[in-house]
């Protein structure tokens, strides 16, 4: 009889520590997968829920996620406007949720389709922007050109045409100073 009882216990430590050490290796696996997610791949899933987007100096914008790339979001303001937010400026998002997508769904023509593309988008439309700095300033103008690093914004007032006459004068403005683009 001991020696059943004394085998039985040792199976069961043995049972125990087996399920300890899986249980240790999900945790880890677990981990090192969320570990290896983008900010993309978090957002990809929350593509039509209601966001509250954190930016610089305290700014906050709620809208419906239309879409996301590899280095920009795209809200629908609700009145009209969208907002295209850089990751970059991004001080943070609620509303997403805890899903993920696999990044092996991801084609490569997703993975390209980075903020200078959806500008670029914005100067062929010729639609007019403003355009919200990391530092909390605005300039309101048509996006002209979009470079490497840049984007050439033609100021003008409001609602008004890129017309030469009410040009004020064309600024030069680094990607990494974009806070946020407004387009109606």
């Amino acid at each position: 009889m001991r020696w059943q009882q004394l085998f039985a216990d040792l199976e069961g430590q043995l049972e125990a520590a087996s399920a300890a050490e899986l249980a240790g290796e999900v945790a880890d696996r677990t981990r090192r997968e969320a570990g290896l997610l983008a900010l993309a791949d978090r957002l990809r899933p929350a593509v039509g829920l209601e966001l509250t987007v954190h930016l610089p100096a305290g700014g906050l914008a709620r809208g419906r996620l239309l879409d996301t790339g590899p280095d920009w979001l795209l809200l629908d303001e609700r009145q009209g406007a969208e907002l295209l937010v850089p990751y970059s400026a991004l001080v943070g998002v609620t509303g997403t949720g805890s899903q993920a997508v696999d990044t092996a769904g991801v084609s490569a023509v997703e993975h390209s389709l980075d903020l200078r593309w959806a500008l670029r988008g914005l100067a062929r439309s010729r639609a007019g922007v403003e355009l919200s700095f990391v530092d909390g300033s605005r300039a309101t103008g048509t996006l002209d050109r979009v470079g490497a690093d840049h984007v050439d914004l033609a100021e003008h007032g409001r609602g008004e045409p890129r017309r030469s006459s009410a040009v004020r004068q064309v600024r030069l403005v680094p990607l990494t100073a974009l806070a946020a683009v407004r387009s109606s």
